[in-house]
Parts: C-alpha cells; structure tokens; sequence
C-alpha cells in the first residue's frame, strides 16, 4: 500500500487547485507531507480542455455581491470559500505561475492564448512545482471507511485526509461518470437529485423524433438529427434579443442577450440561463414554453409603425411592381431580421402576414419538447448536500477527514466563468484546510 498524507481524486480544476493549495500550506511549514492527486484519465483536466468552446472562461471580475446571484441553488454556502480565493485570487495566481490573461465583454477572463491547454498546463505546473504528485490513468474503484483506496490496476493507497473532487455527470468522455456521488453516499451523505444545466433546450419540431425518442423525462440525445424547420434555424446566432420562460403558463424568468439556434436546439448565453429551470420543470412534469422578443429596445406600437412604414416603402418601390405578395412580404422580412432567419421562422410562425409581423417579433413563441442531456451539456445541478459540509473548511460534517469540491457539491453556477471560480474556490479552501488539519495534529 501506497501512503501519502492527502489524497485528491480528481484532476480536473478542483482537483488540481486542491493539490496545489495542499502542498503550498505544506512547504510553507516545511513539512515533508505528500499530497497525491488520482487521475482516472491519460491526462488531468480534461473537461477543462473544452471549456468556452476551447477557450476556457477561467473566471471573471465580478465582486461577490454580484457574482453570488449567479449561483444556485443557494449562494451562501460558497461564500467563505470565495472570500478565501475570490476572482482576483484566481487571475493572480494563475499569472504568477505563467499564464497571461484577458479580460472581455461580460467581465468574462480568457488566457490570453484562448487556448483552454494552457490553462490545464498551467494548474498542472502549479501543483507539481508546489510538491503536488499527479498520477494519471488510475480509476479508483473502492474507498473503504478507513481511507483505502484502492484503483482499477489493483494499487492500493491510504491517507489521513480524503478529498473527492470528482466532478459531476457531464460530458461523461471527459471522466465525470458520478463515482463521487456514490462514495460521498457510502459516507452517509445525502445527494440531491441531478439534472443537467446549461444545455441546449429542443422546441417542439426542432428533431426528428421517433416514438421512444425525448421520452426519458424529456431527454433528447444530440444526436437526434433535425427536422426541417430545425435544419432552417441552425446556424443562426440573435444577439440583443430578450428571451421569457413560461412553466404551466407562468413567466419565471427573462433574460437579455444572444440566443443561438444550433443542431443541439437552443443555445446561447440567453439559452443557457433559463435551461436551468427549463429542464428542473420537464423533469418534474411541468408544461414549458418560451417566448423571443427579437426587437425588445422597440415598442410594439412603435414596431408596427414602422413594419407600415417599410411596407409602404416597398409598395412604392418601382422595383416591386408585378412581385405577389408573397415576394414583397419576404423583402419586407429582410430588412427587420437576418435572411439565414426568414424561412426558420416562417415556419415557426403559420399565417402570418405584415399586419400580424409586430406581435410575433415581439412575441415568437415555442413550445420545448425537450434538452440535451449529460452528454453535451455544460453542468451538473444537484449532487451532494451543502448543508453536510462546513463551508469554512469544505469538510464533511459527517466523516472527519473527509473533503469534497467542485462539481459534485450542490452548487452550480450561470454560463460567464462561474462554475470554474466555484471549483477553484472550493478546491483551494479544501485542500488548505485538510493540511492544516494535518499540521495541528502533529
């Protein structure tokens, strides 16, 4: 059997910032302890890889009074551990250990390669070179009550301190299968229902659904290939539009800003904000819709003067002469939306006409038939119980000794850099803490 003081399953942003902030208390002491990372992958953060479409949003530079309001399902719990690496915290640190940063529109920070390797390189380096040991390809199969942990290849580790940081069900190929759900169980821990977040939402027709497809509580596999009308809208990207979420007839959220169509269904930082609740209600049987403003600055009285307006214009445009109605109503389409728009919502919206046009601009509404699941879909909301961790330390209320981290906590953040910072918060103050821990005793 293998010992080392502190063991971290998980190497993916938790993880690596949990072995880091270990090993720093260690050598700041100058005390020879082993901190330990277990990998089940060829190589550590691999979901990171493909964070922000490969750019990786690390974080960004909101203050915790506005960062917390994008954090569900309550923000309180993280408080202490942001305050102890907060936003700034990150930049810096991932600064001094070689990376430089940008900051863009949305206070949202990107290396400043936009390249999501250098960030995993980055973490990597900083752990290593803080006395972190990072052994990849090693599953862990079984932990028992004393702190065994024994892996796939039949190596066997024990350690004083356990920190699970294995993330949560999203995008499975990256390694996030749920183990730390089962083990945080085993501990007698409660795990709150999970459910995929941040994921495309599928309108009704949007796919071509077989009888047993989008059954599965509302589940629709992405590989499900698009209808015709979802084979119009893809490809399209509406920026300044106001998006509403209906659940049982009743409006519960509204967002501002870009909503894209793509071959998953609706996307988009928009999209994503209200998938969150969007899915919860599918799950839970609850009827939804949305509704799209895409002219949401102008007033309908004021859009539809000026729909009469260009109408008017092109009636008297001698290049109209001899066109139906039917030719003069898609020029009129033209100069309100993008062309690559025009037929996808056409199709969405049935006998409509230039008188009509105002009230589904400001209204386009549709029906959601479903979402992308854990295979593509950004985070995992639910998991283990805040309320059983102290949110001081990140230490198990129930089990001393034992730590969790990122993901696989009950906490889950908005499309913008959130997520990360919670995983890098938590990982840092859990690593931090299961080594003073370790200092006290001797």
């Amino acid at each position: 059997m293998i010992h080392s003081d502190i063991i971290i399953i998980g190497g993916g942003a938790a993880g690596l910032m949990a072995a880091a902030g270990a090993a720093e208390v260690f050598s700041a002491a100058e005390s020879h302890k082993r901190v330990t990372v277990l990998e089940k992958m060829p190589r550590p953060g691999r979901k990171i890889m493909i964070t922000g479409k490969g750019r990786c949003n690390i974080t960004n530079t909101k203050e915790w009074d506005e960062f917390s309001s994008h954090i569900h399902p309550k923000a309180n719990p993280l408080k202490h551990s942001f305050y102890n690496f907060n936003t700034s915290d990150t930049v810096r640190y991932l600064e001094r250990n070689g990376l430089e940063t940008v900051v863009e529109r949305g206070d949202r920070v990107f290396p400043a390669s936009h390249q999501a390797a250098d960030v995993v390189d980055t973490l990597v380096r900083a752990a290593r070179k803080a006395g972190a040991e990072i052994v990849c390809g090693c599953e862990v199969s079984e932990i028992d009550g004393r702190f065994i942990v024994r892996c796939q290849d039949g190596s066997e580790y024990g350690c004083s301190r356990l920190i699970i940081a294995t993330g949560g069900l999203s995008y499975p190929g990256t390694g996030s299968t749920g183990d730390g759900y089962r083990w945080a169980a085993q501990f007698g821990h409660s795990v709150r229902p999970c459910f995929p977040s941040l994921t495309a939402i599928v309108p009704e027709g949007y796919k071509v659904l077989q009888q047993t497809q989008g059954s599965s509580k509302g589940h629709i596999d992405r590989s499900v290939p698009l209808s015709d009308t979802g084979s119009m809208l893809n490809g399209n990207l509406l920026k300044n539009i106001s998006l509403s979420l209906y659940i049982d007839g009743r409006k519960v959220q509204e967002e501002f800003g870009e909503m894209e169509f793509t071959d998953g269904g609706i996307e988009g930082a928009a999209g994503f904000k209200v998938s969150r609740k969007c899915v919860n209600a599918i799950i839970n049987g609850g009827k939804v819709s949305i509704s799209v403003d895409l002219k949401p600055a102008v007033s309908r009285d004021a859009l539809d003067r000026r729909i009469k307006g260009l109408w008017q214009e092109i009636a008297n445009d001698r290049r109209s002469t001899g066109k139906s109605y039917e030719e003069r109503f898609r020029i009129l389409l033209g100069k309100l939306m993008p062309a690559s728009l025009t037929g996808g919502f056409r199709r969405c919206n049935q006998n409509i006409d230039h008188k009509s046009l105002a009230g589904r601009l400001k209204e386009w509404k549709m029906d959601i038939r479903g979402y992308v699941g854990y295979e593509r879909c950004v985070i995992t909301a639910g998991g283990v119980s805040v309320d059983e961790i102290s949110s001081k330390t990140m230490e198990s209320r129930l089990c001393p000794g034992l730590y969790l981290a990122g993901e696989v906590l009950d906490l889950d953040g908005d499309t913008g850099g959130y997520n990360l910072q919670t995983a890098f918060s938590t990982g840092m103050l859990a690593g931090q803490s299961a080594a003073a821990g370790i200092l006290r005793e001797q």
